[in-house]
């Protein structure tokens, strides 16, 4: 018998995503998140209120699970791995997960797998920073190599003396330097993988980033068709080195000398990925669930000839008030959605805003309208 039970550990916005493609798919969905009433929380089955490393609570997720997953890289990997060899279906695997949940080791992962990526060194003092300016020159961007999203494991280093700075910034956080890429744009794909091996590129897209915060996402990326195959066949390439089934978020930069980089892996569904919502025939989240439950792998084709997603980012803090939805929804093409959160703060992500029209140009100036009229 197929088992309908799937487990997330996760609550958040991508959990909550998850959660209604799942559901929809007709299977029983359980999270697991320290916020109570969490936004996957308010729309799954039941949550278990618990932080994403508290090992009861994992176990618990597992016994009530038939597939367990995770939208955050948080989740523990070590009891994750002890679930796993117990034979409960765990996607994408603990192993990739501990790989990538650590981006030095990611680095180091894309190296060996011969994979184009910035040149980086772990450093453990500021000498070791130094030296590596000697190596690689200035501007360096300095990394936390755990727990870092949105740009908040991040420092610029754009001289010796920024150095001091940079180590304030990031006290206490295990770290790593990549050498400056000088890149023309970021792009970005979304590649899912099946229980069965079966591998599905989505389009390329370009994004765009506010504060190293994704901003707005273009689909299909606006660059040459052989950039597109090359940033396609990096993807491929990647997920063929990498364990699990499962929908992969693959962020790149495309240099100045035409040269598509690999930037930074997400085991699991991606903010880059929401166009999909409404402008692939399968989006990325059903996606995800057709991968990890072993279903056959989806169309991935755009089934409009230009889609572009803009965030909702919080603008002060307090208790979430959503208003001007109305507006937005008068705007042709244009879809909105809010996460659920119950609070809001400046630079977090509250929800999105998909526009399809037949130009880009046109849905890029739809998205950025419907945005004006949304405060939450």
């Amino acid at each position: 018998m197929f088992g309908n039970r799937i487990g997330i550990v996760g609550g958040g916005q991508l959990g909550r995503m998850l959660g209604f493609a799942a559901k929809k798919m007709g299977f029983y969905v359980m999270v697991t998140d320290p916020t109570p009433n969490s936004p996957a929380g308010q729309v799954v089955d039941h949550q278990i209120v618990a932080n994403y490393q508290d090992e009861k609570a994992i176990r618990e997720l597992g016994e009530n699970s038939d597939f367990l997953t995770f939208e955050i890289e948080l989740a523990n990997a070590e009891i994750l791995k002890e679930l796993s060899d117990k034979g409960l279906q765990i996607n994408p695997s603990a192993k990739t997960l501990g790989i990538i949940k650590d981006k030095l080791e990611q680095k180091k992962f894309l190296q060996k797998a011969k994979v184009p990526t910035a040149k980086f060194m772990e450093v453990k003092s500021r000498e070791d920073i130094i030296k590596a300016g000697a190596k690689f020159g200035y501007p360096l961007m300095l990394k936390a190599r755990f727990d870092a999203y949105d740009g908040r494991g991040n420092a610029v280093i754009k001289t010796k003396e920024n150095i001091n700075q940079a180590l304030i910034k990031l006290d206490g956080r295990r770290l790593y330097v990549e050498a400056w890429v000088k890149f023309e744009k970021e792009l970005a794909v979304m590649v899912a993988r099946s229980t069965s091996g079966d591998i599905k590129s989505f389009p390329v897209v370009e994004t765009l980033h506010k504060n190293n915060i994704c901003h707005l996402v273009f689909a299909p990326a606006q660059v040459k068709g052989k950039i597109i195959k090359n940033a396609q066949k990096l993807a491929k390439n990647v997920m063929k080195s990498l364990g699990g089934a499962g929908v992969f978020g693959i962020e790149m930069f495309l240099t100045d000398k035409g040269q598509v980089l690999i930037n930074e892996l997400a085991p699991r569904v991606h903010n880059s990925g929401h166009y999909t919502m409404e402008g692939c025939a399968t989006s990325q989240f059903e996606q995800h669930i057709r991968a990890i439950t072993g279903m056959p792998l989806g169309d991935t084709k755009l089934i409009h000839p230009a889609v572009v997603m803009i965030n909702i980012l919080g603008e002060r803090e307090g208790i979430a008030q959503p208003d001007g939805l109305h507006m937005v929804h008068k705007l042709p093409g244009t879809s909105v959605h809010i996460y659920g959160k119950l609070e809001t703060r400046p630079e977090r992500k509250m929800g999105h805003i998909t526009v399809v029209a037949d130009d880009i140009n046109t849905a890029h100036k739809l998205a950025l309208k419907a945005r004006k009229f949304v405060k939450i």
